[in-house]
């Protein structure tokens, strides 16, 4: 991959990384694509259990770099996946079911806060700034937007900003609860590994059950959830983590899990 995104796995963790702060991180079809096959990558690699993406520079993202992408929006229609791709904003084939923590500072507009509504856990810094732009820009917010954000912050708010373009802060996203915690410049990278660390501990077919079926309820509704609710249960209750689990618990230890 190009030094536009920047993708580090350890520790079961996968870091991406956006890497254009010149620009203030703009995503480019190219950009796009290799951020859709790190996501695939933490899909069907089973040595991943959790991923966090975050940015280089002053800001997060200022979105899509529209130039580079006027002659897609042209033919009216979503990229289409190619194999071993799987879309970061999951609008359109594979559902992603492993978590992702995002880590935003300064602006995050348009794309960057439509991948936001596609994450799991958000953390920003106190001055981050959030912006649907698009209606400025001769389009609409297509990459699920119109459809993630009022649930996240509420109807009219939502509207209120789709419709207009302007900005909202960190302080009313925290307040709406679209991200869950305020962290200072200097301390957001490393506080949201020090999440995806307790995260990578837990037993991996655990957290991606539970993870599978929140999504399912979000997506699909509570009574399809509800149908759905034991569809992991002997795979999870019958593994050798589950037996980890109770061992270390009944011999007073930090548990160590396999994921088998």
């Amino acid at each position: 991959m190009s030094e536009k995104l920047i993708v580090e796995v350890s520790d079961h963790i996968m870091t991406i990384t956006f890497n254009r702060p010149e620009m203030y991180n703009p995503l480019d079809p190219e950009s796009y694509f290799q951020l859709a096959q790190a996501m695939y990558r933490l899909q069907h690699d089973d040595e991943l259990r959790v991923a966090v993406v975050q940015a280089n520079g002053k800001h997060f993202s200022s979105g899509l770099e529209l130039d580079k992408w006027a002659p897609i929006f042209a033919n009216g229609e979503y990229p289409d996946m190619p194999p071993e791709h799987l879309d970061p904003y999951g609008n359109k084939g594979e559902v992603l079911t492993k978590p992702v923590i995002m880590a935003v500072q300064g602006i995050c507009y348009t794309s960057g806060l439509e991948l936001l509504l596609n994450t799991d856990i958000r953390i920003a810094t106190p001055e981050a700034r959030f912006a649907q732009l698009e209606v400025q820009r001769g389009i609409y917010p297509c990459g699920g937007g119109t459809v993630r954000l009022p649930r996240e912050i509420g109807w009219s708010n939502a509207q209120r900003y789709i419709l207009t373009g302007d900005e909202f802060s960190a302080q009313q996203a925290l307040d709406w609860g679209m991200v869950q915690e305020l962290v200072e410049r200097d301390q957001l990278h490393e506080h949201a590994r020090s999440i995806a660390k307790k995260i990578a501990k837990a037993a991996p077919l655990g957290v991606q059950a539970a993870l599978r079926s929140a999504k399912t309820c979000r997506v699909h509704g509570q009574e399809a959830a509800l149908k759905t609710l034991f569809t992991d249960l002997p795979k999870v209750m019958k593994s050798q983590d589950a037996q980890e689990g109770i061992r270390s618990f009944i011999e007073r230890r930090e548990a160590k899990f396999t994921g088998k």
